[in-house]
């Protein structure tokens, strides 16, 4: 799969029960990451409902990530195409998917690599995105470098 200096990036989606711990989330990851056979080095950033942004658990998990926690409406989730909508948690939170919504938001060209998986108070799905290329354009044959 995609080792160090891939152009892919990694977002874990996160959707939490209030209270839950930053070693639950930590592990839930790692599992998620290892089945996919990715590494962690190759997370770009956390995403979850912005409701649940502040749980200290979420904030513990991606300061030791050493990644930023990106907060989003449940409005904005609930405009993103997911393949495991709930109707329990849009009954909850308002938007049919948090996990998988918030992986994928924000990722144009987002692929869903590892759908949600469940813990006892935490769901976590990985998407990954393309980092923009630089633009290199060949030199025509006979042009002057």
């Amino acid at each position: 799969m995609d080792g160090p200096g891939s152009s892919r990036t990694l977002v874990i989606g996160i959707g939490a029960r209030s209270g839950v711990r930053a070693e639950e989330l930590l592990r839930l990851i790692g599992e998620s990451l290892a089945q996919a056979g990715l590494e962690p080095s190759a997370i770009l950033r956390l995403a979850t409902l912005d409701e649940r942004a502040r749980e200290p658990g979420l904030r513990q998990a991606a300061e030791t990530l050493g990644v930023p926690l990106a907060a989003h409406p449940a409005a904005a989730l609930a405009a993103v195409a997911v393949p495991h909508p709930s109707d329990a948690v849009l009954a909850r939170v308002g938007t049919p998917s948090v996990a998988e919504a918030a992986a994928l938001i924000g990722l144009p060209g987002g692929e869903l690599l590892v759908p949600k998986r469940r813990s006892a108070t935490a769901t976590v799905a990985v998407a990954a995105g393309r980092r923009a290329e630089p633009s290199v354009r060949p030199n025509p044959a006979g042009a002057a470098p």
